[in-house]
């Protein structure tokens, strides 16, 4: 394995690699300004993650009820997104539970992405070769910044063996984010084609827990 070795942290230096109780994402710059401030790490398929086409099956609902939940508009800190839902009650964000209750690898910090950290993990871990949506793909919160949209081609299928293969892919189709777009939707990101889109909270998906590291 190789690192990058920063002020705080040893970080992989090859998406996909194995660390922190899953498996390297990506960088995402919470200054949006395409300078890294955290490494994301997404969690491994059979324990880290639930829904159709995963090893748990049951896909889980954003929140029991169309209402809004205070403090869960980020599109790009899912972590902030997820103590939000903690402190208005967890019980009754089921997506977030799921995350939150986790302990993969000796680590407790598990959360429900955001939007936009779900799209960088497409990006860098695009499962499949199917074309992908052309109306998706700006972030501003990517490293490096992404400002323009996806081509048909572009992102291509990850060359990471475990994520283009059954062992650790994102199971295709939607999965949910902690990013409330209004009091009745929330976001969800289509691992078959770079789609951001909402859905009715009440709507269960596939869920795929994070957790970061602070650069």
């Amino acid at each position: 394995m190789t690192w990058l070795i920063t002020a705080k942290q040893y970080i992989p230096a090859v998406i996909g690699e194995p660390w922190g109780g899953g498996y390297f994402a990506g960088y995402i710059s919470h200054t949006a300004d395409g300078n890294p401030t955290h490494a994301l790490i997404v969690a491994p398929r059979a324990t880290g993650a639930t829904g159709t086409g995963y090893t748990l099956t049951t896909n889980l609902q954003w929140k029991t009820a169309n209402t809004t939940t205070a403090g869960t508009t980020s599109v790009f800190d899912g972590a902030a997104n997820t103590a939000a839902m903690v402190t208005a009650g967890i019980n009754n964000h089921p997506a977030a539970k799921f995350c939150v209750d986790l302990s993969i690898g000796g680590f407790t910090d598990w959360y429900l992405p955001s939007q936009l950290e779900l799209d960088i993990a497409y990006f860098n871990l695009k499962p499949s070769t199917g074309a992908n949506l052309t109306s998706a793909g700006v972030n501003n919160y990517s490293v490096p910044k992404r400002t323009t949209n996806y081509s048909a081609a572009y992102p291509t299928q990850t060359s990471v063996t475990a994520f283009n293969t059954s062992s650790q892919a994102f199971s295709g189709n939607f999965h949910t984010s902690s990013t409330e777009i209004t009091s009745f939707n929330n976001a969800f990101n289509d691992f078959f084609n770079g789609r951001q889109d909402q859905t009715n909270k009440t709507t269960a998906y596939r869920v795929r827990a994070f957790r970061r590291i602070a650069l």
